[in-house]
C-alpha cells in the first residue's frame, strides 16, 4: 500500500490547505519539465495520485480507514482511536 502522506511529506493530521501546499511544492520539484531525473515522471504521478486521494474528503476517509486497518500508524494510537470512537458512539 502506498503511503500518500509520506509521498507529500505531510502528517496524517494535515489540513486540506497543507495538502495543497505540499502538492504544489512536490509537483514543482518532480515535474518532468523541470526535473531531468529518470524517476521524475513516476514520482510526479505519485504526487498527483496522493493529492487526488487526500484532497477529496470521501477518498481520504476511505484511505485513512484502510490505512488504520493495515496499522501503518502506531498500533497503540490506532487502537486508542478505535476505542474512543466506539465509546463516544455509545454515549
Amino acid at each position: 500500500m502506498k503511503d500518500h502522506y509520506a509521498t507529500l511529506g505531510i502528517g496524517s493530521a494535515a489540513t486540506l490547505a497543507d495538502v495543497k501546499k505540499a502538492f504544489r511544492q512536490k509537483a514543482s520539484q518532480y515535474h518532468p519539465d523541470r526535473n531531468t531525473a529518470e524517476d521524475a515522471p513516476e514520482r510526479f504521478r505519485a504526487v498527483q495520485e496522493a493529492s487526488d486521494v487526500l484532497s477529496d474528503p470521501d477518498k481520504r476517509q476511505a484511505y485513512d480507514d484502510n490505512r488504520r486497518r493495515n496499522l501503518l500508524d502506531s498500533p497503540l494510537e490506532t487502537a486508542r482511536d478505535i476505542w474512543q470512537n466506539y465509546f463516544s458512539s455509545l454515549l
